[in-house]
């Protein structure tokens, strides 16, 4: 009997074990460096994170509680919750927006250290809405590794009349890196339009996107944001199952581990155009009509 914690083995797990293989092949396991998926929490419940978490735990890898949300919660519900994440391995970790607000107040190495101090796994340095010397950001990635914290840092700004240039965020993403961060978030915001890759309509500027790409060694460090089902479908087939996709609505985490193995349509399409899995018009009973060939086993 598969074991309740095997899922994701490449079909090879859970209720489903050995029945049907995943159709795109390869992905990662937890724990894991390529292939996270990042969920943003605007308010979830302790009972229905901890239910979401028992579902999708496996498949989700961050956890981020938007913006200043955590500002509204009980201390002993906030390390609950963060417990909660810890008990499935997955990073819980305050937006990005609530630092820059104690940025903003004086109060860097104050915030650094209370996130450390309830337990959060890791900190987002990000200037979305602040200007931010590169001296200030350096100090707060510092600040956290010294304290133990997993450094995620963002790139982007989320007014479009704050717009940077290109070259400013490939800039960024390696000064980050080379300061300690862990992985560099591209801005997307929730509504994924608007912001840096994303056009107005939600479309992905490719030629924005392949710049930054290539301002990195290794694609794995960029965890890209993509709320919308269009956006995660597209960066799919372009890096592969196990690109790092984040700002993933809670509602959203198994949709878009099924769009990763292929078991949704648009991806499945894919793999099969692709020839990576055979396709067959009937039931595999073992028989065949005259003239035609057995399907594979």
């Amino acid at each position: 009997m598969a074991r309740e914690d095997d899922r994701g083995r490449d079909g090879f797990g859970g209720a489903w074990s050995g029945v049907c293989p995943f159709p795109i092949l390869g992905r990662t396991a937890k724990p894991r460096e390529r292939g996270l998926t990042m969920v943003i929490d605007t308010g979830l419940g302790l009972a229905a994170s901890a239910d979401l978490l028992q579902l999708a735990g496996p498949f989700i890898d961050l956890w981020k509680l938007a913006f200043g949300t955590t500002a509204f919660y009980s201390e002993r519900l906030l390390r609950r919750k963060i417990e909660l994440a810890r008990e499935v391995g997955v990073l819980c970790y305050p937006g990005g927006t609530f630092l820059e607000v104690a940025v903003v107040q004086s109060k860097g190495r104050e915030f650094v250290d209370r996130a450390a101090d309830l337990g959060f796994a890791a900190l987002e340095v990000s200037d979305g809405t602040i200007q931010m010397s590169g001296h200030t950001r350096r100090g707060l990635i510092d600040l956290a590794l010294q304290r133990g914290l997993r450094v995620v840092t963002e790139v982007g700004k989320k007014h479009p009349a704050d717009r940077v240039p290109r070259s400013n965020i490939r800039e960024q993403i390696g000064a980050d890196l080379r300061a300690g961060a862990w992985k560099v978030i591209v801005e997307g915001r929730e509504s994924g339009k608007g912001v840096v890759i994303y056009r107005a309509d939600g479309s992905i500027d490719e030629e924005e996107m392949e710049d930054i790409a290539a301002a990195v060694d290794d694609p794995n460090s960029l965890i890209w944001e993509a709320p919308l089902k269009n956006q995660q479908q597209d960066l799919l087939l372009r890096f592969g199952t196990n690109v790092n996709l984040g700002n993933i609505h809670p509602d959203d985490a198994l949709s878009l581990e099924a769009l990763r193995v292929g078991l949704r349509g648009d991806t499945l399409r894919a793999a099969i155009l692709s020839s990576a899995i055979p396709s067959s018009n009937h039931i595999d009973d073992g028989t065949a009509e005259a003239g035609e060939a057995a399907p594979p086993r």
